[in-house]
């Protein structure tokens, strides 16, 4: 049965690296809701979904979607779009050079897209400016991967973190970033015991230390210290494989000479990680003493301005011990994004080519353009993603094309990268989305076809390519990214080599490339799917997932690399890289005492264009937050739910406190997805700092000097809606998606008479019943078109005495059994069973709070099992089972 005769499709996650499979059943042309579940034959996560990936159905509506393309605000024709890009883009190369164009992609798109948008950069235009937002993830393990493997190759796949022994998580909050690998983990952990040990190593106490047997809270910055010691504690306990080292590595006496001046002794090492020698030498025996390790990493370790030697630092300690491309024995990257290594296998960062050639190789240069037959070969690498928009900022870039990402927001120094985009003569802008932090700035609005409407590939951090299936037709003039893209090459001129007609034909072309000249003689590449260079449109159709290298056709993919020792180096030998101790470039002082650590919260992605859409993805974290320990919050008189101002010499924030013992103090936490779309101050990047990594250029997001203070709010104020509003434009503005209605938390710093509603001119238009209820210092104001409650805004002096947001919620549901009269609204007081869920824990059921709190006391139970026998709460992707726990251990102490 072809795609198109299919009443379900297989597709592909679009969110995390995980890359999981999914199941759509197909839906009618104008449906805004698509039914998916998780493929159980897919094996990265074999019918497992998470919360995002299991709403992932709900975001595919036409809210806010980029339909039609623009120039400088008014709707046009793709010809005359395109014709505008061109002609842009010939001006600028004219006048400025081909290094003042620039193109910033995104991990979301697909193998297919990035392909043609190298190709067309490095190929023709001549500008190696082409980096991508996967800078900011997966840099520094690329950088660590090439210095000690010759190449950027992840040696292992998702079975060695079930088969290891000992398995150590370094700077990854698994439980909420790859959800389904955790709960794979958290099944074998179950049946295996005390037989697998799992060490968690990271600043903070997450979720994920649910599973932990130990748990290292580690002082950021100093995970080479912690590692380097290992290596001398396995040195010093006999535990290395003399015989792998010398076989299969070089560079080892150098490395042991550095590791030794930073991390002599466990008792030094401890001091500088500030953990207890104790746990330190746990850790170290727990690791010498199982040969099946793995250690797998993320942003914890990669987003630092010491993030590649965090890289090699740990792969040094698996060379020498020849745990390596093994079964449950290998180093291992967790990727951050659906196509971050897609990106990477198509030379998408400016330091690549394609089909991991290399810039320092002139043959590789020279090989590439062949090839391509390209006209305008670039020879050396271009600027990466601080830089090129440093560049911007300085004028030296001209023109900038930005491509399914959101800078503005997810860039370090982001009020810096906001001004430079504003400045430039020309940004291109192509999403599926309408309105964005960095579409606001752009000159010319391109409408790219979303997730369920594109057809292509996309690889996982197993090295896995799995095929993303169009569900329906593009909505209204969207086109493929590769297409648009394609267009742009052939109206430059280059007609021939930008002739693709379909994903499958930029498929095949990028899988001969890998192939090209790639054989034992010639110093073979690891990337080769030469194997698929001539497969067909119906075998593109039906491509099952498969692990790259596939050098022919009768190849089924491959587990693991390296398990023989041999390495794509010069020499074939692994490289052991001397790590050495690198203190932040950037350190707290007494303006700026506390660190920032930035990062994800379990149920958003990026910058919410996609999750903000499905409204139970909101209400586990519903507004931007600070964590910061109780020491810290007492000596500011700051209290827990009460506003705060994070400030850092670049920009600065106003977010929700959460006080809590999971931080340390010293250090605070702000998540990083509130975008100027649903928070008025909660734009954490203009508060990062923009250093990066010497080796990687990846940007430092775990590590800014800060300081906090209160945000005195004369006026609070709630305001729920039928419809969206504009954000109203007070110092404190998030919105919030519920399925019955839009939600506002406003606070002012300015107590106006008129309150809050002289911000809402969308509601000048209806009548008003208020109540001013003076005992509780609470406005209450309802707002009615044709008698039917379109708004209703509560306001006080103090955040506490506003009502619990979700009785109010009711009044805008549709079923008139739970609807609430007038009075009642005013009151103040909840309805009929509104409410009664509280804060949510589990997005997949819609459980809340009161809910497992009341059902445990009610019901006497005593296992997350029974709690989700009775609520189904943790049933599903099991993100939400380390909260339960805690809910249980705080009901029966």
């Amino acid at each position: 049965m072809s795609v198109t005769e299919a009443t379900e499709i297989k597709t592909t996650c679009a969110y995390c690296g995980v890359g999981c499979g999914i199941v759509a059943e197909k839906p009618p042309i104008d449906a805004e809701v698509i039914v998916v579940s998780g493929d159980p034959l897919h094996p990265a996560n074999l019918g497992r979904l998470c919360s995002k990936g299991s709403a992932l159905g709900e975001t595919v509506h036409h809210e806010n979607r980029l339909l039609y393309p623009m120039v400088n605000g008014n709707r046009v024709t793709w010809d005359a779009a395109l014709t505008d890009v061109v002609s842009r883009l010939q001006s600028t190369i004219e006048q400025y050079g081909p290094q003042s164009v620039a193109l910033y992609g995104s991990g979301q798109l697909l193998t297919e897209d990035y392909y043609v948008a190298n190709k067309l950069m490095k190929g023709f235009v001549g500008s190696a400016n082409i980096d991508t937002n996967s800078r900011l993830c997966m840099a520094s393990t690329v950088a660590g991967h090439k210095r000690a493997f010759g190449t950027d190759t992840v040696p292992g796949c998702y079975e060695d973190l079930e088969l290891a022994d000992c398995l150590v998580l370094v700077g990854s909050n698994m439980a909420w970033c790859h959800p389904v690998l955790y709960q794979r983990i958290r099944a074998v952990k179950q049946s295996r015991g005390d037989r697998m040990k799992v060490v968690i190593i990271d600043p903070r106490r997450t979720d994920t230390c649910d599973i932990a047997d130990l748990f290292l809270p580690i002082q950021p910055g100093t995970d080479s210290v912690l590692f380097n010691g290992l290596l001398i504690w396995l040195l010093e306990q006999e535990k290395v494989d003399h015989s792998y080292i010398i076989q299969h590595t070089s560079g080892f006496d150098r490395t042991l000479e550095l590791a030794r001046v930073t991390s002599p002794t466990v008792q030094v090492v401890s001091k500088k990680c500030g953990l207890e020698p104790e746990v330190v030498e746990i850790f170290y025996r727990w690791f010498a003493e199982n040969d099946r390790s793995v250690t797998a990493w993320s942003q914890g370790v990669n987003q630092s301005s010491a993030g590649t030697d965090k890289v090699n630092a740990i792969i040094n300690c698996h060379l020498a011990t020849g745990r390596i491309g093994k079964p449950g024995s290998t180093p291992f990257s967790l990727t951050g994004q659906p196509n971050a290594m897609g990106g990477r296998e198509v030379g998408g960062l400016a330091n690549q080519l394609a089909a991991h050639l290399e810039f320092n190789r002139p043959d590789d240069v020279e090989r590439v353009a062949r090839f391509w037959q390209a006209p305008n070969m670039v020879g050396k690498p271009g600027l990466t993603a601080v830089e090129m928009f440093d560049a911007v900022s300085r004028g030296d870039i001209r023109f900038i094309w930005i491509m399914g990402t959101n800078p503005v927001v997810s860039m370090p120094d982001a009020d810096r990268v906001k001004e430079a985009l504003t400045l430039c003569p020309t940004v291109v802008v192509s999403d599926c989305i309408r309105n964005t932090d960095t579409a606001d700035v752009a000159d010319i609005l391109l409408p790219a076809a979303g997730w369920s409407e594109k057809d292509g590939t996309v690889t996982n951090s197993e090295r896995r390519i799995s095929r993303q299936r169009r569900l329906r037709a593009p909505v209204g003039e969207s086109r493929y990214d590769w297409s648009i893209m394609a267009e742009v090459g052939r109206r430059l001129g280059y007609g021939e080599a930008f002739s693709f007609q379909s994903p499958v034909e930029v498929f095949r072309e990028h899988a001969a490339l890998s192939a090209f000249e790639n054989h034992p003689t010639m110093r073979p590449r690891d990337f080769d799917i030469g194997g698929l260079m001539h497969i067909t449109g119906e075998g593109y159709d039906g491509l099952v997932p498969i692990q790259w290298p596939i050098p022919d056709t009768t190849s089924v993919g491959q587990a693991r690399l390296f398990e023989d020792g041999h390495f794509f180096t010069e020499t074939g030998k692994a490289n052991f890289v001397p790590v050495s101790e690198l203190a932040p470039v950037n350190m707290p002082d007494d303006n700026y005492p506390l660190i920032l650590n930035t990062g994800r919260v379990r149920d958003h992605w990026h910058t919410m264009t996609r999750t903000a859409l499905a409204p139970r993805l909101s209400q586990h974290r519903d507004e931007p937050f600070v964590e910061l320990h109780p020491d810290d919050a007492a000596s500011r008189e700051i209290t827990d739910q009460s506003l705060v101002v994070v400030s850092s010499q670049y920009g600065q924030v106003v977010v929700r406190a959460r006080v809590t013992t999971h931080q340390q103090s010293g250090h605070v936490f702000v998540p990083m997805h509130w975008s100027g779309q649903f928070s008025r101050s909660g734009r954490v990047g203009s508060v990062v700092n923009p250093v990066v990594d010497p080796f990687s250029h990846q940007p430092d997001n775990k590590y800014t000097p800060v300081e906090l203070r209160r945000f005195v709010a004369e006026r609070y104020g709630v305001l729920l809606s039928r419809s969206p509003i504009a954000l109203p434009e007070t110092e404190y503005a998030v919105s919030v998606k519920s399925a019955a209605c839009y939600r506002y938390e406003l606070a002012t710093a300015h107590d106006r008479e008129s309150g809050f509603s002289a911000f809402l001119p969308e509601l000048l238009s209806a009548s008003k019943v208020e109540y001013d209820d003076v005992a509780n210092g609470v406005k209450r104001c309802l707002y009615l078109q044709d008698g039917e409650v379109v708004a209703i805004l509560f306001e006080s002096q103090s955040y506490e005495s506003l009502i619990d947001r979700a009785g109010l919620e009711s009044a805008f549901i549709d079923d008139q059994d739970m609807a609430l009269p007038q009075w009642q609204l005013l009151s103040g007081q909840p309805g009929k069973g509104a409410g009664c869920q509280g804060r949510q824990v589990c997005a997949c059921f819609g459980v809340g709070e009161n809910a497992i709190v009341s059902t445990i006391q009610q019901e006497k139970l005593d296992s997350v099992e029974s709690v989700g026998d009775v609520l189904d709460a943790g049933t599903n992707c099991g993100s939400c089972i380390p909260e339960i726990r805690q809910l249980l251990a705080s009901v029966n102490g």
